[in-house]
């Protein structure tokens, strides 16, 4: 096992990594440290060519102990595709989308749940909970289910319902509930306090984080060993984005990747920005946004625990935090679908409107390589009806 120890992400204090662990005493985060030397010693470019794509080609930096088997539905590696098009239309270099929408259950959610579920099996929980806007309800409640344990989710009532009808399909309990994700999340923490259930909310554990990360291990791979200039990444709890920045520095560690970082763009809706208010404002953390609304409702997240993590990796790549209007979202999404084939979700969408907003504000250069997160599968949301509908007896081939 490469894993040696869990630390908080705010004071640095050591956490055994044998036993099951949610945050610090200082209620922050755990972040699991690895024996960098040792993994550097197995972890080469060749033996990761000579090794099947997938999440756990990466094993040794996963925290799965040797010999366990991971709860697995067959993460793929996800695609590179650059939308020439909408690039074109820009005058810019065609952003890249990495699109986590052809994942099991269709969300890069199931790369954090592979690596939480396979955690939570091994130390033997039955039973397991968290609250969620949609995608991450459904992931682990599918993972659950392939572990054998049971899920409870707890969702606000503007969830969209594909979502909950999905998670339930897994054998989910599922219960729709007035008020935002944190609310939600505070039974979710009550109930994994009196030991009901394991809280397997976001960074509110270890190991999300960590399936998470290999985001941007593939990507370091995939553009072959040299990082992107840039990368958008849509922004609620921000464990991916706070994950793939722990993952580069290891992959530095290791003699992988060199020192170049790119600049992390953390993207969020007008309608719910408390990471770009409190990067604006200079913060350290962010403050609770009331009234939260936008259609993008994986980046709904009033309160994120994360909010300093987050904020220090934007920091310290040197990136932003960018809000959108509800207009650019939707337009993104129609733009990338007519011109380039590709069916954004609504948080894809707003990533792809922070590209175009930071072109104009120059915060990215046209010529600069972009990588844009599509985080779940479009067809998983509501779509315009366009269609027209016409009597067979009354159409012919002039009529269309």
């Amino acid at each position: 096992m490469f894993m040696t120890h869990l630390e908080c992400s705010l004071t640095g204090e050591r956490y055994d990594s044998d036993r099951l662990q949610n945050l610090s005493k200082a209620g922050k985060p755990l972040m699991a440290r690895y024996d960098l030397d040792a993994v550097a010693a197995r972890l080469t470019r060749e033996e990761l060519a000579s090794r099947p794509a997938g999440m756990w080609k990466w094993r040794e930096l996963l925290p799965l102990p040797d010999g366990a088997e991971p709860v697995s539905l067959g993460e793929p590696e996800t695609p590179l595709i650059p939308l020439d098009r909408v690039g074109l239309r820009q005058g810019a270099r065609p952003p890249i989308v990495k699109d986590e929408g052809r994942l099991p259950t269709g969300s890069f959610k199931a790369r954090g749940m592979a690596a939480a579920v396979s955690m939570a099996k091994h130390f033997g929980v039955e039973r397991i909970a968290l609250p969620t806007n949609g995608n991450a309800g459904a992931a682990l409640a599918a993972y659950a289910a392939r572990a054998g344990m049971t899920s409870l989710v707890i969702c606000p009532a503007e969830t969209p319902d594909i979502n909950i009808r999905e998670t339930a399909a897994y054998g989910a309990e599922v219960i729709v509930a007035d008020g935002q994700i944190d609310e939600c999340g505070r039974i979710v923490g009550e109930g994994g306090a009196q030991g009901r259930w394991f809280d397997c909310s976001t960074l509110k554990e270890p190991y999300r984080l960590e399936g998470k990360k290999v985001m941007g291990l593939e990507l370091a791979e995939q553009f072959g060993w040299e990082l992107p200039d840039v990368i958008f990444y849509p922004t609620g709890g921000g464990t991916g984005l706070i994950g793939m920045w722990k993952g580069f520095d290891e992959l530095e560690k290791i003699g992988l990747i060199g020192a170049k970082r790119p600049r992390m763009v953390a993207v969020q809706a007008v309608g719910c920005a408390p990471m770009v208010r409190a990067w604006e404002q200079g913060e350290e953390f962010a403050e609770r946004w009331e009234g939260a609304a936008t259609m993008a409702t994986g980046i709904r997240v009033p309160k994120a625990v994360g909010d300093f993590l987050i904020l220090r990796a934007v920091r310290e790549s040197g990136g932003a935090a960018i809000a959108v209007e509800e207009e650019a979202i939707m337009e993104a999404v129609d733009d990338a679908a007519r011109f380039d084939g590709m069916l954004l979700c609504p948080e894809g969408g707003a990533v792809l409107a922070a590209w175009r907003q930071a072109l104009e504000r120059g915060l990215v250069g046209k010529d600069e390589r972009a990588v844009l997160f599509n985080c779940a599968n479009g067809n998983k949301y509501p779509l315009a009806d366009r269609a027209r509908r016409m009597r067979l007896g009354e159409m012919d081939a002039a009529s269309l």
